[in-house]
């Protein structure tokens, strides 16, 4: 059977946003009010808006945030308007933006460097090739500037390119080194072998040359060059010594891998809650049918009763056994020990105390990121994988753990692809809904910045129509809380919405009043992935809106490995799963990794 990575797929069908306002205008100088007012003890400066000028460039003029204007002046939210006017904090203002300051530019030097202006959507590494010289050259070529940060327009240096012959001696040539120019399809590794070195070595000579590109130059040892052409001359010394341990080389695949033929003995421990005494417990009192006075009447479950906190991980077992039954028909024996780990730590501490895991070549599970932490730091001291294999609650637990997996994205990693959907849509009004009006929510601040990286690719930020929508209850605005949205809505340019919360009532609130104005206004919204868990949402809402929401729980039906696991699991255990089912998760994990086990130890 072929596999193809998994049988769960990764698409974007749908996310929600909301931004801080920035209007389009052409661009005007802002001219600095000389009007100084005190109110309550603090000094402002009150400034009138004229026409051209937005929320964006004033605050630059005066040298303040845009958080800090519409902090002062509330209606600044949703865009500001000529003629109105404004209370801003007196600040020291400096000759240059804030932004500019930290940009440290070199001195120019036009014999050396191409002086390049950024355009929308260039990256270093499209710049390296249409100039012919590598990403780690620009780079070093603008010292102190994060080039991937900067905004439309900004000047960067780009070093001229020097035409060089496949080999240039150079000083230390003969000395120390020999210079390899890099040739299509080579790599670290390829360059390595070439002159019997291992991938140590030629990295250790290269810091600052992650991956090569054609044309760059690799700087290998020369004398282990030199010594490995006459290698076959020498007479070998009769000296035992303790060979290097080569380098394990790893190779990106060029398709999906073809799983056959496998051999050898595996053993797994699968660690989960599937709490066993109570599902032990066949008795039950049905409570409606106490009467007082009278001792209550005891009945037998039903014999398909499963305890409901254990039947996701049952699930999840049948399919990890239903893997390990396809791999053992491929050739590999598999050894599976179940262990009933709930979040007692002391149950787990015994388990471990007791050896039962030292030999094992997987560990699946626990659930719990407590019990997780116990497990990663035992197996990652014997060098066993261990496998998260639900979303986690805290991702601490990864950090310094490079033996544990998580089978699921974090939200980071949904933020970060939802943000390069969002900036495609750079010249839209972005409206970002959260409900964190005190900023203290790191991961609508780390969205936020994410989506505005991306922006900067496409536009400068004086262009972006950015707006940041703060959720407040029905309960705080009354019938009122729809208009709010709308002011924040644009009716002569297509609104995308993101929504940047977990949170129940936040989706929910905003997807009806979103759904009430999308008449009147033309909206798409983005949403995180655990919006697909909401039960209550009509789904007439998903289609109306073009809801956009990043998930790794898609399953195509229509494949043919997705039709034959079904197949083989109603023969197994007669019945199909529920799209949701953890039992894709735990075939797919445990496929995946005894299958690579086998094949690349």
């Amino acid at each position: 059977m072929k596999i193809k990575f998994g049988l769960r797929a990764l698409t974007l069908l749908s996310v929600f946003v909301t931004f801080i306002g920035f209007e389009a205008f052409p661009q005007v100088v802002v001219e600095r009010s000389k009007e100084k007012v005190v109110i309550s003890g603090v000094p402002y400066f009150i400034h009138q808006v004229k026409k051209g000028e937005t929320a964006y460039s004033i605050s630059r003029a005066y040298g303040i945030s845009v958080e800090e204007l519409t902090r002062e002046n509330p209606p600044a939210v949703y865009g500001v308007n000529e003629g109105q006017s404004l209370r801003i904090p007196v600040r020291e203002i400096t000759s240059q933006f804030p932004d500019a300051i930290s940009l440290r530019k070199a001195p120019r030097d036009e014999s050396k460097f191409i002086y390049h202006n950024l355009q929308p959507g260039e990256t270093v590494y499209s710049l390296s090739k249409s100039y012919g010289v590598s990403e780690n050259e620009i780079i070093q070529s603008n010292p102190g500037i994060d080039i991937n940060k900067l905004s439309v327009g900004f000047e960067i240096a780009v070093p001229k390119r020097v035409f060089m012959s496949d080999r240039q001696k150079f000083d230390d040539q003969d000395k120390k080194y020999i210079y390899h120019k890099v040739l299509k399809g080579e790599s670290i590794a390829s360059i390595a072998e070439k002159y019997g070195l291992s991938v140590r070595e030629v990295r250790r000579e290269n810091r600052d040359l992650r991956f090569p590109q054609v044309g760059d130059f690799v700087r290998v040892p020369g004398l282990k060059a030199q010594e490995q052409d006459v290698a076959e001359n020498v007479v070998k010394d009769t000296v035992d010594f303790e060979p290097e341990i080569a380098e394990v080389k790893y190779v990106r695949p060029s398709g999906y891998t073809e799983i056959n033929n496998l051999n050898g003995s595996l053993n797994v421990a699968v660690l989960l809650p599937f709490y066993l005494m109570e599902n032990a417990n066949r008795i039950e009192i049905d409570s409606s049918k106490i009467i007082k006075g009278k001792k209550p009447k005891q009945e037998e479950r039903a014999e398909d009763w499963i305890y409901p906190d254990s039947f996701d991980f049952v699930e999840m077992y049948e399919g990890i056994l239903l893997a390990a039954d396809t791999l053992r028909a491929l050739g590999l024996n598999i050894n599976i020990s179940a262990f009933d780990i709930k979040g007692d730590t002391l149950q787990l501490t015994r388990l471990i105390q007791s050896g039962r895991l030292s030999g094992m070549d997987l560990i699946i599970g626990p659930v719990y990121s407590h019990n997780l932490t116990i497990v990663a730091k035992y197996a990652g001291v014997l060098g066993i994988p261990v496998v998260s294999p639900v979303t986690l609650m805290n991702n601490s637990v990864l950090t310094g753990n490079p033996t544990l997996f998580m089978a699921n994205s974090s939200l980071g990693v949904a933020q970060k692809a939802l943000a390069k959907r969002i900036s495609e849509n750079y010249s839209n009004n972005l409206v970002f809904i959260h409900a964190d009006s005190i900023r203290a929510d790191s991961d609508a601040q780390r969205f936020k910045d994410m989506i505005f990286s991306e922006l900067s690719y496409k536009l400068p930020y004086e262009d972006i129509k950015f707006k940041e929508f703060f959720f407040y209850s029905r309960s705080v605005f009354g019938n009122d809380s729809i208009n709010r949205l709308s002011h924040a809505l644009s009716e002569r340019a297509p609104n995308i919405i993101i929504i940047a919360s977990e949170d129940t009532p936040v989706i929910s609130e905003s997807l009806t009043e979103i759904h009430s104005l999308s008449k009147r206004f033309d909206v798409k919204v983005f949403g995180y992935p655990s919006l697909l868990d909401l039960e209550n949402l009509d789904p007439k809402l998903f289609f109306d809106l073009e809801l956009k929401i990043l998930t790794p729980y898609w399953i195509d039906y229509s494949k043919r490995n997705v039709k034959q696991f079904n197949a083989d699991f109603r023969r197994k255990f007669l019945t199909e799963p529920l799209e949701k089912s953890l039992v894709w998760s735990g075939y797919d994990i445990t496929y995946y990794f005894l299958s690579g086990l086998a094949m690349n130890g």
